[in-house]
C-alpha cells in the first residue's frame, strides 16, 4: 500500500492516545479548502509502503499507543484492512478519519473490530453538500448512511465541520444539528487558509460567529466545542 506521508508522532490527531499518523494518497471529494490537496493524486510517488511502516511501529513498542489513518480519504484503499489487521496483531490502537462516502468499507471494518475511533467530516448540510466538496452532482446519500451507522454507537466517534465563510451559516448549522441529533460529539473547526488550499480567498468566520455556530449545534449533541478558535 503506498504511503503519502507519515506524522511520527502527535498528541492531538487521536484522543487520549499518542499516536503516529499515516497520510494516505486518493480522494473522491474536491473541496475547495482542502489542506491536504496534495494528497488528491494515488499515483502521486509515495515516501514509504507498509512494510516500512511496521517496521516503523516495531520500534516504536511503549512510545506510541496507536495509529491514525487519514488522506486523502483511507477507504478508498481496499488494502486497508489486511494492514490495519497487521498493525493490531502489533499491539496499536486504529484510528480512522473519513469523508463517510464509503458506508460499507466502513462498517466492514467497524464491525470486525479494526479501529477503536472515527472521525467522520460533515462537511455542510446535505442540500448544500455538492458545491461545498466541489463535486456538483454528488449524491449525499451514502454519507448519510456512515452517519447513520455512526450514529448506532458500535465504535467511538466524533463528527466535525471544517467553516468556510463563502459555505456555512446559520441556516447550514441548523440543519446539519438535525442530522446528527444524538451524536457523541460534534466539533466546528476553523478554516485556515494555507498555500496549499485549491481555491484562494476562502475566508475563516470570526470567532463571534463561531461561538454563534456552536450554540445552534451543542442542544443536539452530547458534547461540541470548537477547534483553532
Amino acid at each position: 500500500m503506498k504511503i503519502h506521508g507519515l506524522m511520527k508522532m502527535t498528541l492531538l490527531d487521536f484522543p487520549g492516545q499518542v499516536a503516529c499518523t499515516v497520510f494516505l494518497g486518493g480522494c473522491d471529494m474536491r473541496c475547495p479548502f482542502c489542506h491536504n490537496a496534495e494528497l488528491l493524486d494515488p499515483d502521486a510517488p509515495a515516501d514509504m509502503d507498509e512494510e516500512s511502516l511496521y517496521a516503523f511501529l516495531e520500534k516504536r513498542h511503549g512510545l506510541l499507543d496507536g495509529v491514525v489513518f487519514t488522506g486523502g480519504e483511507p477507504l478508498l484503499r481496499k488494502e486497508l484492512p489486511d494492514v490495519m489487521r497487521k498493525i493490531r496483531e502489533m499491539g496499536f490502537k486504529i484510528k480512522l478519519d473519513t469523508n463517510g462516502n464509503h458506508p460499507d468499507r466502513l462498517i466492514q471494518i467497524v464491525e470486525e473490530g479494526l479501529v477503536d475511533y472515527v472521525a467522520m467530516d460533515i462537511k455542510n448540510s446535505p442540500d448544500k453538500y455538492g458545491v461545498t466538496i466541489g463535486v456538483p452532482t454528488f449524491d449525499v446519500s451514502k454519507v448519510k448512511r456512515s452517519v447513520e451507522f455512526l450514529l448506532s454507537g458500535k465504535v467511538p466517534y466524533e463528527f466535525r465541520t471544517t467553516v468556510v465563510a463563502q459555505f456555512h451559516d446559520e441556516q447550514s448549522m441548523k440543519e446539519i444539528r438535525e442530522w446528527i441529533r444524538g451524536a457523541d460529539r460534534y466539533y466546528l473547526q476553523g478554516f485556515v487558509d494555507r498555500d496549499t488550499v485549491p481555491y484562494k480567498g476562502l475566508k475563516a468566520c470570526s470567532d463571534e460567529q463561531m461561538r454563534s455556530f456552536l450554540e445552534i449545534v451543542k442542544s443536539s449533541v452530547k458534547e461540541a466545542d470548537l477547534r483553532g478558535i
